[in-house]
């Protein structure tokens, strides 16, 4: 599953790195949140299924999982490449697991993007929890389990890890999703450092998801 919005700039490399799945019989799902720039035009011809949706990713992604035909759902950024050999690594997972995730490398030569990358390793081995960058997978039965995604506008990544947790611990893979940097770059890495650290503190000290995500913009 694929949450879009106005990713028309990016949505074409997502899409055609994920062409060896397809091409071993795995199913990609875009769901759009009410793009204006043509974003699901381009990507019809790249993926199984392109569906619109309310905009906001928890409700995308749920939208995406009620359509999706397979036993096991994977949830991915359009600026997120997936390891090589990540369906195989995965269903091995899940096999075992109910859920989980990859480690990520920021897809940046700086040393301090590099060092949030591993640091971003750590603490979701530590807590169990994951980040949407991290491509959270799960067996559907356990995703319908907990309710899917809470539909709230931000942390909805936080607050699924919470839920799926109380069915055990994540797979943590080793191998590496490759991650834009961009949003880092843009806002700065410290600052954006800061401000992530923020909101995960207001959130669990129960902050309104709603006002956080305004923060966040």
């Amino acid at each position: 599953m694929i949450p879009v919005l106005n990713e028309a700039a990016g949505v074409v490399r997502c899409l055609e790195a994920l062409a060896p799945l397809r091409a071993r019989g795995h199913e990609v799902v875009v769901v759009d949140g009410g793009s204006d720039d043509g974003t699901p035009e381009l990507a019809r011809a790249l993926a199984d299924r392109v569906l619109t949706a309310p905009r906001g990713r928890a409700l995308q992604m749920n939208a995406g999982a009620g359509v999706a035909s397979g036993a096991s759902l994977l949830f991915l950024h359009v600026d997120v490449r997936l390891p090589q050999g990540a369906d195989r690594m995965l269903l091995e997972a899940l096999a075992a697991r109910s859920w989980g995730r990859f480690d990520v490398r920021l897809d940046s030569p700086r040393a301090l993007l590099r060092l949030v990358g591993t640091m971003m390793n750590l603490r979701s081995r530590l807590t169990g929890i994951a980040t949407g960058d991290q491509a959270i997978f799960v067996r559907r039965e356990a995703f319908e389990s907990v309710g899917g995604y809470p539909g709230i506008p931000l942390m909805e990544d936080v607050e699924l890890s919470v839920r799926l947790r109380r069915l055990g611990a994540p797979a943590c893979l080793r191998a590496r999703a490759l991650v834009s940097a961009r949003r880092w770059e843009a806002r700065g890495a410290l600052r954006t450092i800061a401000l992530m650290w923020h909101l995960r503190l207001a959130y669990f000290f129960g902050a309104d998801p709603g006002r956080l995500a305004e923060r966040f913009r």
